[in-house]
């Protein structure tokens, strides 16, 4: 009969343990809301990723273009993989260089 109860006692104790837990990270997860990069564009606020992936695409469509007036591009095998990689690759690039802070 003792043993029963100081078990229930130590599932108690763990459950208790388990919603401080839970409060805890839900608290440190709200710690990354505080500050979102964003401009004002005509009055209307866009994320700076937004502005990134932007920019990315623009910097593969500019590298599609050179490749293609060299007439390197019959070297790339897989274009629909590569350019998408490659405006993804540019987006994360700028996304380091200006706002990794």
């Amino acid at each position: 009969m003792r043993h029963q109860k100081t078990l229930r006692e130590f599932v108690c104790i763990l459950q208790r343990l388990a919603r401080l837990f839970a409060a805890a990270a839900s608290l440190a997860l709200l710690t990354g809301c505080s500050r979102a990069p964003s401009f004002s564009i005509v009055g209307s606020y866009f994320p700076a990723w937004l502005l990134c992936i932007v920019a990315g695409v623009t910097m593969s469509a500019i590298t599609n273009w050179i490749l293609t007036r060299y007439k390197l591009d019959k070297l790339i095998v897989w274009p629909v993989l590569i350019y998408p990689c490659l405006a993804a690759f540019f987006a994360c690039t700028l996304w380091l260089m200006f706002f990794n802070s």
